[in-house]
């Protein structure tokens, strides 16, 4: 018997015009954005929509337009599939809140205020910091948490087998990409990134996060949420809030 499970994308997916082509063909994506006006106050969709790209990018406008066009999409997804049952959600990073959300973990406008403030937040950290994140690609994991310990950087994401990134501080990343590949590692490429996400100098954004997610209401999943921080389904609504919380230094277990 098959599954379905649904998996929303983190920060790195945004693209200038995303989200228009649903607004201007379904009524109701186009109420949704619309909401989201009303929500947040000021109009996050006409960034998603027209950008300008140096705009969208910032950490506070990408991450709350990544989580908006995402829950859109579930929403028309629902509506032409209207049995579809699902079996559990998970999400990159920040796609971590658009997976609660789907399944109904938090309301759509809890989320969106609080992913807006995330995103605030790690903006703020990466401006106090001087981070940098590196993939490092045809390398396995042991050897490169090898690397980040002589380096003094981290493992930020375990995206598969041979594909994963660090991050740290910018000059240690520099020197821990020379370390990667002198270990064998096909690549070792600095990423186009803001700051050190997934690593302890996102620090100062946990406490202001904390504070956000504990103003909002939060359920029980009505099925299983993968955790970033775990790579298990969440057990119940502190499990949430704490993982929400560790999740913006800890690494990504994708």
């Amino acid at each position: 018997m098959s599954k379905t499970a649904l998996l929303f994308a983190g920060q790195g997916a945004q693209v200038v015009g995303m989200g228009k082509d649903l607004a201007e063909a379904f009524p109701s994506a186009k109420a949704w954005f619309e909401q989201a006006k009303t929500t947040l106050g000021y109009d996050l969709s006409s960034t998603c929509f027209v950008g300008p790209e140096a705009e969208l990018t910032k950490t506070e406008n990408a991450q709350p337009g990544i989580f908006l066009v995402s829950w859109v999409t579930f929403q028309l997804l629902k509506e032409k599939v209207p049995g579809l049952a699902l079996a559990a959600t998970a999400g990159l990073s920040l796609g971590e809140f658009t997976a609660l959300a789907a399944a109904g973990a938090m309301s759509f406008e809890d989320a969106l205020k609080v992913v807006r403030q995330r995103g605030r937040f790690m903006q703020e950290a990466c401006e106090a910091t001087h981070g940098g994140m590196a993939a490092i690609i045809g390398l396995d994991e042991g050897p490169t948490r090898e690397v980040c310990a002589q380096a003094g950087v981290v493992l930020a994401n375990l995206n598969c087998p041979g594909q994963l990134v660090i991050s740290g501080e910018s000059e240690k990343i520099i020197q821990a990409c020379d370390l990667a590949k002198a270990k064998g590692a096909r690549r070792a490429v600095p990423l186009p990134v803001a700051g050190a996400y997934h690593s302890p100098l996102m620090a100062s954004a946990q406490p202001k996060l904390k504070t956000e997610l504990d103003r909002v209401r939060i359920e029980i999943p009505a099925v299983p949420v993968v955790s970033n921080v775990t790579a298990l389904p969440h057990e119940g609504v502190d499990s949430i809030r704490g993982r929400l919380v560790e999740q913006v230094t800890n690494s990504v277990r994708w």
